[in-house]
């Protein structure tokens, strides 16, 4: 029996993958499939795909024309697969002549014509575009015009910035068109990206929800229970997506760490610290007390989220300790006090710690390295050494990409679409600014 081999991310199945199937199948008496992960997709800066594994594994069944369907989760693993399933031939599509070339050694390799006159990149450029307008021309901002270009299905078209100055020279730079008014921008798009300073973020995502549009605002999102409920229940009402951009919750090893230890990885999580901190310049805005500024209010969201997602919002004490000097903290540790745990985080911007994020468990404990917020390695430690496990994801760019991924597919979504940091995990974050902000259990040094 002649064995046949072929692999794709098959994303919005359509006749061309059929026809590469259809040619596939007649070179053999076998034929498998190989469908790469959601994951490995992203690990190539494959960002623009529509259909999740699942989706594109029940398409490629429908055809009939598979034997046996295989999931491709790793760069290397055509080799194994060839050898581990016996393979003759290895087919894939022309427009990859001559790269498959080393398989050789292994099996025999054959580039099959394409169909001409369709593709998934055509199907996906034909979608609806979101039009996104930007609030807010800082850094955070700067980063996010190049990024969203890895994402298919958007277009940033105009900025807004009180200062016209500044907007300006970011258009210029980015050649968007500049707004002289928020009616204006809101005029333009569809959907907006806040990055304004975070004082300004409650009502700038609630004049945007009440113009109509989506909003992806930047962190930290409010500082008060009350306005987070009121912006979720407005975007509900309006029928909007409202999303966070804390970029942590995005990554795809952040996302597969919580999954593991959920899961029982370390056995009962009974701790969980973190910390982020940086030296800053004490003349910044970020250490101004008029514009909101300080440790907790800066970074406090970013340590917050491990700590939410592993043992849930449900905490019954927090107590603050804060290292103060111009009437903002420089440094502030919190402690949490959970039905079974407990947590910790530090947070600085005139206090330099190690940056990592440490989870104990009942059987070992997760270790992730500074800076453990762009989350792209982490180690799984057991009192057996032999038994650690390391694991390795791609972080691309500056990792606003996946947020702007997900925000673009919730938009375009005409069904549930799971959201990676919740209504309900958002709001808590806001309530324990409040707490701080209001001096609830705080003790300065």
């Amino acid at each position: 029996m002649k064995k046949v081999i072929t692999y794709g991310t098959y994303d919005l199945f359509h006749y061309g993958h059929q026809r590469l199937l259809e040619r596939a199948k007649a070179l053999g008496d076998y034929l498998i499939v190989g469908v790469t992960t959601d994951n490995f997709d992203l690990e190539r800066g494959k960002m623009s795909t529509c259909n999740n594994v699942m989706e594109r594994i029940e398409a490629v069944k429908a055809t009939g024309l598979a034997d046996q369907i295989i999931i491709e989760e790793y760069k290397g693993q055509k080799i194994d697969d060839i050898q581990k399933y016996g393979v003759d031939i290895f087919a894939i599509g022309s427009d990859w002549e001559g790269y498959f070339d080393y398989l050789k050694e292994y099996c025999e390799v054959v580039y099959l014509p394409r169909t001409q006159g369709i593709s998934s990149t055509q199907l996906r450029e034909e979608r609806p575009m979101v039009r996104i307008g930007v609030i807010g021309t800082g850094s955070i901002a700067s980063r996010f015009v190049p990024e969203s270009k890895f994402v298919n299905s958007n277009a940033i078209v105009s900025a807004y910035n009180p200062n016209k100055e500044e907007c300006e020279d970011y258009c210029k730079q980015y050649e968007l068109k500049p707004s002289g008014s928020e009616t204006d921008l809101y005029e333009q798009c569809d959907a907006v990206y806040i990055a304004s300073p975070h004082y300004t973020h409650y009502d700038y995502v609630k004049n945007a929800l009440n113009a109509g549009k989506h909003v992806l605002c930047e962190t930290p999102f409010v500082f008060g229970k009350a306005q987070a409920e009121e912006l979720y229940n407005l975007a509900e009402e309006k029928r909007k997506v409202l999303m966070v951009a804390l970029k942590t919750a995005y990554c795809p090893a952040f996302g597969h760490l919580v999954s593991l230890l959920k899961s029982g990885a370390i056995g009962d999580i009974v701790e969980v610290n973190a910390s982020v901190t940086t030296l800053t310049d004490e003349s910044s805005e970020k250490l101004n007390k008029d514009y909101w500024g300080g440790s907790m209010n800066e970074n406090a969201c970013f340590p917050l989220l491990p700590i939410f997602k592993l043992l849930g919002t449900g905490y019954e004490n927090i107590n603050f300790y804060s290292k103060m000097k111009n009437e903002v903290d420089m440094f502030t540790k919190a402690v949490f006090r959970f039905p079974s745990a407990v947590a910790s985080f530090q947070v600085g911007l005139g206090v330099k710690t190690e940056g990592n994020l440490v989870v104990a468990g009942t059987k070992g404990y997760a270790y992730v390295p500074a800076p453990w917020w762009k989350t792209d390695y982490f180690e799984l430690r057991y009192e057996d050494p032999n038994q650690n496990k390391k694991f390795f994801h791609t972080f691309a760019g500056d990792g606003l990409r996946y947020e702007i991924k997900d925000f673009v597919t919730a938009i375009l979504s005409n069904e549930y679409f799971y959201s990676k940091v919740s209504k309900k995990e958002n709001i808590k974050m806001a309530e324990v600014q409040e707490q701080y902000l209001k001096g609830v259990n705080l003790y300065k040094l």
